[in-house]
């Protein structure tokens, strides 16, 4: 329970704007969020490994919006017309031109999708990648 609360604290309270609006899109705001988010979790862990393992993971999924990826790659492998499709074919049917990357790249949901929906769906599986990654080096590392 107290990861979670660590969690939010780093990810929500201490983010401030100026992060959040620029995280995605220079180095700096992404750094200082990124040590933002790490500091709390000094009162769980003495391990240097495991609190450059946050802070390292923190920094490379908010910068480069990994959690899209995710989404992107759970969306069109647990898709039928995946599945159904040649891969050398995927361009060809309206269905499948939906599952483009060009047409994803935003969220990792079709652009069809409702906006509201994508960006929640988007930050529930941000925040999952988290939480899994923290516990992982909070109790191995």
């Amino acid at each position: 329970m107290i990861q979670l609360i660590l969690h939010l604290l780093g990810d929500y309270v201490l983010q401030s704007d100026w992060m959040a609006n620029n995280k995605t899109k220079r180095f700096w705001p992404a750094w200082m969020h990124a040590c933002v988010y790490t500091a709390p979790f000094r009162f769980l862990t003495d391990s240097t490994v495991a609190l450059l393992v946050i802070l390292l993971t923190h920094f490379l999924i908010d910068r480069h919006r990994l959690a899209r990826l995710v989404v992107y790659a759970k969306n069109l492998l647990l898709s039928p017309i995946f599945w159904a499709t040649a891969w050398w074919d995927f361009s060809n049917t309206e269905e499948t031109k939906r599952w483009k990357w060009s047409n994803c790249s935003a969220t990792g949901y079709p652009s069809e999708m409702p906006a509201w929906l994508a960006v929640w769906l988007l930050i529930a599986c941000d925040n999952t990648l988290h939480l899994l990654i923290n516990y992982a080096a909070l109790r191995w590392l």
